[in-house]
């Protein structure tokens, strides 16, 4: 979230983007004080015991009173509803840390590094009602050749996903990306 804050604020996104709110399901989490120092709006609505429908239903009425175009998720550990996937069809961004067709789902690093992948690539994908099954944006590969740790894979696909990120939006915004299956 902070990477991509900063490409808007003064990366490849200055001029192409803003950021109309920093969204969480959690009201304590670190990511919104982060937002709000770096001049971001934010909001939140706790996501603790509520069923997935009726909850997403009223994230997409906070949403739409910011009157977000795209949804860029970032941090963001919750499985959409189709409720707010529809409300937000051909517009909702995903970053994985994999390749979509390979594994879909959590811990990607962590399955690159036990299987000692020489690379995994980092997917940049729109959003559709399966788990990381939406279509490509943009991938990019990462040479995990010589990382000993999973921290260094980690640190590895991160430096890739707060660079593609940024750039893959640009590249939407701009009308260039052509949309993979």
């Amino acid at each position: 979230m902070v990477a991509l804050v900063n490409a808007v604020q003064t990366g490849v996104l200055q001029g192409l983007a803003e950021v109309a709110v920093v969204f969480s399901n959690k009201p304590d989490a670190p990511g919104l004080t982060t937002a709000a120092a770096l001049g971001c709006p934010t909001a939140s609505l706790s996501s603790q015991g509520r069923k997935r429908a009726g909850f997403d239903a009223e994230v997409v009425e906070v949403l739409r009173q910011y009157q977000t175009d795209y949804v860029v998720l970032a941090g963001y550990m919750r499985i959409l509803s189709p409720t707010f996937i529809r409300a937000f069809a051909g517009r909702i961004l995903n970053i994985h840390p994999a390749d979509t067709h390979q594994h879909q789902g959590l811990h990607a690093y962590e399955w690159a590094f036990d299987n000692r992948l020489p690379e995994t690539k980092i997917t940049v994908h729109l959003v559709d009602e399966g788990l990381d099954t939406g279509p490509i944006l943009a991938q990019r590969p990462v040479d995990l050749r010589g990382a000993d740790t999973l921290a260094e894979v980690e640190r590895r696909g991160l430096a890739v996903e707060h660079q593609l990120y940024a750039e893959t939006l640009a590249g939407l915004l701009r009308k260039e990306l052509k949309i993979e299956n």
